[in-house]
């Protein structure tokens, strides 16, 4: 049986909004006219951020890496046009720690993208190219500093997706 999900939105006046989600953590949408509340669509951004870094903290724990500190950067490029989607995002994992493993930490990454995040899934199951960068910054016995790019993930193209179809 599906999880259903839900918020209720009531107007307060000029374009802001109150949501009441079920989950019992309310938060307001506004415009950038009067700035009362957060972007609807910047908050896709950050819900896309923070979904792949619930995912990264648990499977990275889960691979005894030890992080010190970690930081996860999105950046959305919008069409001009209506509707104005964005067209690309790019999801970049700043992770610090002593002796972490590259290998790791991509794989990590790789999962989220792939398999994990839905946010990630219903983003790229549309118009959207999602890039999956990381910056790492490790200290211990082989202290290195690296980055890259994971796997890119839309549009039209998530492979679940796709093999469902068919």
């Amino acid at each position: 049986m599906p999880t259903l999900k839900a918020v209720v939105l009531e107007h307060r006046g000029g374009m802001q909004f109150a949501a009441a989600p079920s989950s019992g953590h309310p938060y307001t949408f506004d415009d950038r006219e009067s700035n009362q509340g957060g972007s609807p669509v910047e908050t896709m951004l950050a819900a896309l951020g923070s979904c792949s870094g619930m995912d990264i903290v648990s499977i990275a724990a889960k691979q005894r890496q030890d992080l010190d500190s970690y930081r996860v950067d999105v950046r959305g490029s919008q069409r001009d046009e209506y509707p104005q989607v964005f067209t690309e995002i790019t999801v970049t994992h700043d992770v610090v720690g002593r002796d972490l493993s590259e290998v790791a930490i991509r794989r990590c990454i790789e999962l989220s993208a792939t398999k994990y995040c839905p946010v990630n899934a219903m983003i790229s199951a549309g118009a959207t190219v999602v890039h999956h960068r990381y910056r790492i910054v490790s200290a211990g016995e082989r202290p290195y500093e690296v980055e890259g790019e994971v796997v890119t993930t839309g549009p039209y193209a998530r492979p679940d997706i796709l093999a469902d179809q068919t």
